[in-house]
């Protein structure tokens, strides 16, 4: 098989992934809005975690609740231009490594449960809360997560491939020749 082919081959596999977490989110919300909609909370580890229904006109963590209906379509079009960006970001890059592709897969997941309920509902569907002691991290969903991780190991990879080229360049630099001596 050529390079190519294999190179697409991959790239097929994170879509699939991305597919599956893309389902899992939108089979998540489905649920919510079944179990949770009328008010149930349902208690997952104690008081720590917790599942209850929400709806997120805004953008992440709750910002951003007042745009209306141009809000709602500008954050539509972002979305959407993200993932068209995505998606030519992993057909377009040479990499083949786990790690990038991953936090694309997981991105690409995310940003597109997202803009489905944004679209199709004009808010996104939350359903997870933590509590660390008194304090609750803002309610979000599976599309959520897979974001936050993907953009986790984005700026990993950034970091690592900053290393690797670092280390590379020390190990190419070569000794100075003193002036005035035949090799």
């Amino acid at each position: 098989m050529s390079e190519r082919a294999t190179r697409l081959g991959w790239r097929a596999a994170y879509l699939l992934a991305a597919a599956g977490i893309y389902l899992a989110d939108q089979a998540t919300k489905a649920w919510a809005v079944r179990r949770l909609r009328s008010g149930q909370v349902v208690h997952v580890f104690g008081d720590s975690v917790r599942l209850a229904y929400a709806e997120n006109p805004g953008i992440a963590f709750g910002r951003l609740q007042e745009g209306g209906q141009f809000g709602r379509w500008m954050l539509a079009a972002l979305a959407a231009a993200a993932v068209v960006g995505l998606l030519a970001y992993l057909f377009r890059t040479r990499r083949t490594d786990d790690r990038l592709l991953g936090a694309i897969a997981l991105l690409l997941a995310g940003v597109a449960g997202n803009l489905t309920d944004r679209v199709r509902l004009s808010f996104v569907i939350d359903f997870i809360e933590v509590f660390i002691g008194s304090y609750q991290w803002p309610t979000f969903n599976v599309a959520d997560a897979a974001i936050c991780t993907g953009a986790a190991l984005l700026a990993l990879d950034l970091f690592l491939e900053g290393r690797e080229k670092e280390e590379k360049g020390k190990g190419k630099r070569e000794e100075p020749k003193a002036e005035g001596v035949a090799p």
